[in-house]
């Protein structure tokens, strides 16, 4: 009899058929199928949790086989799988076709949490698998697609005792117990988003920038701010969950079930905020783009539905920022191995942060005699920075115009200057939330079944149909086109923009105050002189 059981592999994973064979013999476990370190360890772990559960451990050879043969298992999830195979070889239990069993086992019978749970209970569901047993600490993350609703049932076992006590009724009454612990919900997103996003208004002055957050938040569209240090690059970005609104159900569902492969989840249940990554920038390849001996998803996989936030991006390694052009425009990465290709998803919203140039001075602000900060001129910034005309470029170069062309907002952030308490009060974070989501509501029902979430993801055929411009907007877009030597994809991003503008006003038309408002937000990056011009500027 073949227990059912689960391996984390890429995005979806694959169902592990768990067969035992009793013989004759001298006393031990062997285990075949290309089992990975810790999977051939429980073959102790297995014996020492029947003997300590007051269990009787078959005295002969066995045999253990984890089909298909030919992926490699790892990790300790296959330890009950074994478990419960090596019984009901020996007649002690018996095991129904549509089950599936999840745990690893302590020395004392103890169940263990694995990761891949929800993702397990999804991969089973679509093969027809209606039965799970699972540890007693996935009891949340198992009750988020398990329910009468779904036509699935599982039991959270605390111990090897329990879930062989479990089967026994099963056996008995043909259905699974009751799981004797509640599920009680727990926090919305509390995986990802456990810190305090703040609020728009701790940020004084920075209006444009603000204002790209706010399109690219209702729009989806990527953004590069650059400044000096200490303009509130970072600060602003780090709000932007703030003013994104919740996952729709789907969404969520596909979320969590990301993390629960990549093993964080914490205490379980819905994630329901977008998640918000932020990777240091001495992250690796397969850290940012996913990877490793068994696939696991990376930062922008993580950042499903969500965003990615790159702080200080010049100074990301140059191989990782170039790896991110494929993912932006497919929506997902193929990671190649020997062993085949495996997809992951990434579609995700990209925020760059940058200083304008190594030391960060160009575009600070400089300390007249007066003790009154002045902005710094192009033609005197290198009174104040330390960098040279080269050392600039080279800064500049290792984002790349690829990945530039693909970022439809760029913003300067100057230095805010003197700031007075209990001056103009900021505008608040939950009023841009409530123009994001009145802007995302709108996208949703424009894109209703064709799979596309925002404006920044249009396909050139539904650009056709959703960008319509006035007469005179058409002669400025022309105009601008013309005199900025936009390329093809530079064209498009503008009137995705532009189209998210007229959204957050509620207008049907693309207006020429749309189309410029875009034009503004995207003619810096296309020339890194642009770039170092408008920092100098700032």
């Amino acid at each position: 009899m073949n227990v059912l059981a689960y391996a984390p592999l890429g995005a979806d994973g694959i169902i592990i058929r768990v067969e035992a064979d009793i013989r004759r013999g001298i006393p031990g476990i062997d285990i075949t199928g290309l089992a990975e370190g810790a999977v051939r360890e429980a073959r102790e772990r297995v014996r020492a949790s029947f003997r300590n559960s007051s269990l009787e451990f078959p005295p002969d050879r066995i045999l253990i086989n984890l089909a298909p043969a030919g992926v490699r298992k790892e990790g300790a999830a296959l330890d009950l799988p074994i478990a419960i195979s090596v019984m009901a070889a020996a007649g002690m239990v018996s095991i129904p076709n549509n089950l599936m069993v999840l745990g690893e086992l302590e020395l004392s019978g103890r169940l263990r949490p694995v990761r891949g749970v929800l993702a397990a209970i999804a991969a089973g569901h679509r093969e027809g698998i209606g039965e799970f047993i699972v540890p007693l600490e996935n009891l949340n993350e198992a009750a988020v697609l398990c329910g009468p609703a779904h036509g699935i049932r599982f039991f959270a076992a605390a111990t090897l005792a329990e879930a062989v006590h479990a089967l026994q009724v099963r056996a008995e009454t043909g259905e699974l117990p009751e799981n004797r612990t509640a599920w009680e919900p727990a926090p919305d997103g509390e995986a990802q988003n456990t810190f305090d996003a703040g609020d728009f208004s701790d940020v004084r002055c920075q209006r444009r920038y603000k204002r790209a957050l706010e399109i690219a938040a209702a729009g989806g569209h990527n953004l590069l701010v650059f400044g000096p240090p200490g303009s509130g690059k970072t600060m602003l970005a780090r709000r932007v969950p703030s003013i994104i609104p919740p996952l729709e159900p789907e969404e969520a569902v596909e979320v969590t079930r990301l993390y629960s492969l990549a093993g964080q989840i914490k205490t379980g249940g819905l994630i329901t905020q977008p998640p918000f990554r932020s990777p240091h920038h001495s992250a690796s390849a397969e850290g940012v783009l996913g990877g490793g001996r068994a696939v696991r998803p990376g930062e922008i996989t993580l950042a499903h539905f969500g965003t990615l936030f790159l702080d200080e991006a010049p100074e990301f390694r140059a191989p990782v920022l170039q790896s991110l052009r494929e993912p932006l425009q497919d929506n997902c990465i193929t990671i190649v191995r020997a062993d085949g290709p495996l997809k992951l998803p990434a579609d995700f919203q990209l925020i760059l942060a940058a200083n304008g140039c190594p030391c960060g001075r160009l575009g600070a602000v400089s300390r007249s005699t007066g003790g009154s900060p002045q902005p710094i001129h192009a033609e005197a910034a290198c009174s104040t920075c330390f960098c040279g005309p080269d050392e600039v470029r080279r800064y500049w170069r290792r984002l790349g115009s690829a990945l530039l062309d693909r970022v439809e907002l760029r913003v300067p952030a100057g230095a805010p200057g003197v700031l007075v308490p209990g001056g103009e009060r900021e505008e608040r974070s939950a009023s841009i939330a409530r123009r994001v989501l009145s802007a995302v509501e709108i996208q949703r029902e424009r894109f209703k079944g064709s799979g596309i979430r925002r404006n920044s993801r249009m396909l050139p055929s539904q650009i056709e149909n959703f960008c319509r411009l006035t007469d005179k907007a058409s002669s400025a877009f022309a105009l601008a086109a013309a005199k900025l030597g936009l390329s093809g994809r530079a064209c498009h991003a503008i009137l995705k923009t532009a189209r998210t503008i007229a959204d957050l006003e509620g207008k049907d038309s693309l207006d020429t105050v749309h189309i410029l408002e875009a034009v503004q937000h995207r003619r810096f990056g296309d020339d890194p002189y642009d770039i170092i011009a408008a920092a100098a500027e700032r």
